[in-house]
């Protein structure tokens, strides 16, 4: 396993020009710099496998966030829109078919990746049955894995459930990065787009500036910028160009919260 991780670690900086020395790309803040509006859950016993995938994803302008733990998941999927889960059905503990089958009773638009040392036909056609969208077998190689999430994100891609967010007012469609507010289109950066559709997924709720900037720039809880404030003001500008009512309001020493139904 390690051997494999150290070969893959290799491809993502062949495949990845992005990465630093490290082994993971750097945080960045520039409109250049590809916006994050695709976000998946990795769920993974060995944490540095699942750092190895969250890298990969990083480079793809995916969010992905971490957990090796079943019970931590069940809690994030619980308040983030994830689209995807990568889930390691070989987690201790865990009884990984009913577990797919609640989260497809749940969360009907939730795509899986299952991932499992365990390559028997009948461990497949039972995670498919179960719920999974996808069965990949360990070891396996990340650029099959990237491949494969690809396709899950073209497939949701197709669907209704996600392609729009509407309120009264505002209407996005993510397959077409297309904003309307009151049938006037109105022109975004792709930034500005993620950052919209991240407070849409979010109605109602107060959004905090880290909040903001781990979701919409994938930058650490802890960094100290003002990036949020500034694509804020853009957005109000041009969100709000020409009518009284104000979708944006700031709630003062907390952040920011999207008026689904101003």
């Amino acid at each position: 396993m390690q051997t494999m991780m150290a070969e893959q670690t290799g491809t993502l900086a062949k495949f990845f020009p992005m990465m630093n020395q490290t082994g993971f790309p750097p945080f960045g803040m520039t409109e250049t710099t590809p916006a994050v509006s695709y976000r998946v859950l990795i769920v993974e016993g060995s944490a540095s496998l699942a750092r190895l995938l969250a890298t990969g994803l990083a480079s793809e302008s995916v969010s992905a966030d971490v957990t090796h733990d079943m019970a931590e998941a069940t809690s994030l999927l619980e308040i983030k829109p994830y689209h995807l889960l990568i889930l390691d059905l070989d987690l201790a503990d865990m009884d990984g078919a009913a577990v797919l089958q609640n989260l497809r009773s749940r969360r009907p638009d939730l795509r899986v990746l299952s991932l499992s040392v365990r390559g028997g036909v009948e461990d497949r056609v039972l995670a498919l049955d179960q719920g999974a969208d996808d069965y990949l077998l360990k070891p396996f190689s990340l650029l099959e894995l990237m491949a494969r999430v690809r396709v899950l994100r073209r497939r949701a891609g197709s669907t209704s459930q996600m392609v729009a967010q509407r309120t009264s007012k505002v209407t996005l469609c993510a397959d077409q990065c297309r904003v309307e507010r009151d049938g006037r289109s109105i022109d975004l950066t792709p930034r500005e787009f993620a950052l919209l559709e991240y407070m849409m997924q979010n109605p109602g709720k107060t959004l905090t500036r880290s909040m903001l900037s781990q979701e919409v720039w994938n930058m650490p809880a802890e960094a100290n910028t003002n990036i949020v404030d500034v694509y804020i003001k853009y957005l109000r500008d041009k969100l709000d160009e020409g009518h009284d009512e104000k979708l944006i309001r700031t709630v003062r020493g907390m952040g920011y919260l999207f008026q689904a139904n101003a």
